[in-house]
């Protein structure tokens, strides 16, 4: 395997601050930044770094459970509960190392909540910190619809979270720790590289806890394909790093870039972060009945539920290729063996 490419590239860097105020000159930083990086730095948000590590405690409540516990709340089809070891990426054909919980704002989360007395305070921490993540995504929203020529409320519309029909999801992530006295397994991942299906995403990360790296030179909403060089995202205090999802790429007309990232696996000791890693990603995605359609119409109109099945498709079709080839390469070298 090639040794990987790095870049010093920087992300934007966005501040929020007297939003009211300043929406023009916000408005045209987020729509530089969608059209060129697909990420962006926010700061000046409005979520105090107080606020945010209490959530990270609250995740970390919640992984140092037993997982007979936390099984009780498993992942469902409705993209909530609680999953681990599970997601397989196109990109590797094999599952990321870690854990997960989704939470949801309405009915898709019922059964997926641990009784209070399991988790005492957990739920009602939850739901106030994904308001307030809502509210972040609800500026970006309205920056975004002047940006692309819609009406202010657009967006913020096309993701109530009020709504049954919200699919809105605040992941919380936990990735175990890795030994660094020992050589990292073959087809060991932490996250490999991916896009998001979603509008935009608001990643939290915890300071010190490095390992989010970002890879540009996607040129479709369908596109799978990966870029030579990588550059690394660290993690700071207060800072949400956000990225576009194919959502907004594909509502853009493909004027706004949904960009590869991945969580490295670490393999340099004193380089690389080998501790446990939390992580918080607020995943903006439509209402299942909303109608998404680019200005240009470059795509047909489909419906938020639609748009979601349809990149699901694509990724078990990725997923299925990718299968193929690995058995391909298994199956010529055991050919080579019988011969040699």
């Amino acid at each position: 395997m090639a040794p990987t490419k790095y870049t010093n590239r920087t992300i934007p860097k966005i501040s929020l601050l007297d939003f009211g105020t300043r929406i023009s000159e916000i408005t045209a930083q987020l729509i530089q930044a969608a059209e060129t990086d697909g990420f962006f730095g926010l700061v000046d948000h409005g979520i105090s770094s107080k606020e945010i590590e209490h959530m990270f405690e609250n995740s970390s409540r919640f992984f140092s459970l037993p997982d007979s516990t936390k099984s009780t709340v498993p992942f469902s089809h409705l993209n909530a509960g609680w999953e681990k070891n599970a997601q397989v990426r196109p990109s590797t054909g094999m599952p990321d190392r870690k854990e997960s919980y989704q939470m949801q704002f309405g009915s898709n989360m019922a059964g997926c909540w641990l009784p209070e007395s399991t988790l005492p305070g957990f739920k009602d921490a939850a739901l106030e910190f994904m308001k307030k993540a809502q509210s972040v995504s609800e500026k970006l929203m309205l920056c975004f619809a002047r940006g692309l020529g819609f009406e202010d409320e657009y967006f913020i519309k096309a993701h109530d979270v009020s709504r049954a029909e919200s699919q809105t999801v605040l992941r919380l992530l936990h990735y175990f720790e890795v030994d660094s006295t020992v050589p990292v397994p073959e087809g060991y991942y932490r996250a490999g590289a991916h896009v998001d299906w979603d509008f935009v995403t608001l990643l939290f990360q915890r300071p010190g806890q490095s390992g989010l790296e970002i890879c540009p030179g996607r040129e479709a909403s369908t596109s799978f394909g990966i870029g030579d060089s990588w550059t690394r995202v660290e993690p700071k205090e207060g800072e949400i790093v956000c990225n576009i999802g194919d959502l907004l790429m594909s509502w853009s007309d493909d004027r706004f870039k949904s960009t590869f990232h991945r969580v490295k696996t670490p393999s340099v000791v004193g380089e690389d972060y080998f501790g446990p890693r939390y992580s918080m990603a607020y995943f903006n995605q439509p209402c299942t009945d909303a109608v998404i359609q680019g200005p240009l119409k470059k795509y047909e109109a489909v419906t938020g539920r639609e748009f979601t099945q349809k990149a699901m498709n694509r990724n078990f079709a990725a997923l299925k290729a990718k299968k193929e080839a690995l058995e391909g390469v298994m199956d010529g070298a055991a050919v080579a063996v019988s011969s040699s």
